[in-house]
């Protein structure tokens, strides 16, 4: 049988290599051969990847510099808040409360449906938000309450400190709040809607002095959460108004 030489270009482990195949079984084990080295390779680098059950953790590295791997234990550090930041969470958990406990009277003073569908809207997204600013200050290591004495937002234009207690912006007072449990159906319904534009205003009042405070709402979470609270409350602030108008003209027919 005539042996005839047969020039192959082989790709094994990404480098080629030119063998000289005589015969039908030199062909195929140098094929064999070719085999072997890629899988012996491919164990390799294999080898050298990191183990999936362990986390990588790496840095970016800052511009011009190369990103570093950390150790899997490291712990991320938040970075320091605004004391404004903080102030501004623990005054509108105090403001908000005031609101839900103002809606909590609806059901026994009034029949208005339009006070009791707005009443449950601002009683829920008043709640979930105070949760929101609980979580906050706890993963901050911050009290839920501020102490007034130390207080930045003591002296904030607005501030009330009627009878010992600290009333932020647009909060009713004691003697606001005691005609509002007082009254009933029509005078109720007035009071309410009065009392509760009052308040909505005190919270953009408080949203205000935040981002005109150096340093402060740069938090992300801190900043979208203003801003919502404070697109809420104009649109609840124009919904009230608007029921009033209506109680209005109804009252010169």
């Amino acid at each position: 049988m005539r042996s005839e030489v047969l020039t192959w270009r082989v790709r094994c482990g990404g480098r080629g290599v030119f063998a000289a195949l005589l015969a039908r079984t030199g062909v195929f084990a140098s094929l064999g051969f070719c085999l072997l080295a890629a899988g012996a390779h491919g164990a390799g680098a294999r080898g050298q990847q990191p183990d999936p059950g362990k986390p990588v953790i790496v840095q970016p590295g800052a511009p011009g510099q190369p990103s570093k791997t950390l150790p899997p234990d490291t712990r991320g550090k938040l970075p320091p808040v605004s004391r404004a930041d903080v102030e501004f969470m623990q005054g509108m958990i105090m403001h908000h409360a005031q609101a839900v406990e103002m809606t909590e009277l609806i059901a026994s003073h009034t029949e208005n449906k339009d006070l009791l569908g707005l009443g449950a809207r601002i009683r829920s997204s008043q709640m979930d938000e105070i949760g929101f600013m609980k979580r906050w200050l706890a993963t901050h290591g911050e009290p839920l309450t501020m102490p007034m004495e130390h207080s930045q937002m003591a002296n904030m234009p607005g501030m009330d400190h009627t009878a010992h207690t600290m009333l932020m912006p647009g909060m009713l007072t004691p003697e606001q709040m005691d005609a509002l449990r007082k009254a009933h159906g029509a005078t109720f319904d007035r009071l309410f809607l009065t009392g509760m534009i009052q308040h909505h205003q005190g919270a953009l009042t408080m949203v205000h002095d935040l981002f005109n405070t150096a340093g402060a709402g740069q938090d992300a979470d801190i900043f979208d959460f203003a801003t919502d609270a404070d697109n809420v409350q104009r649109a609840e602030i124009r919904i009230m108004q608007g029921i009033l108008q209506g109680k209005d003209k109804e009252e010169k027919r």
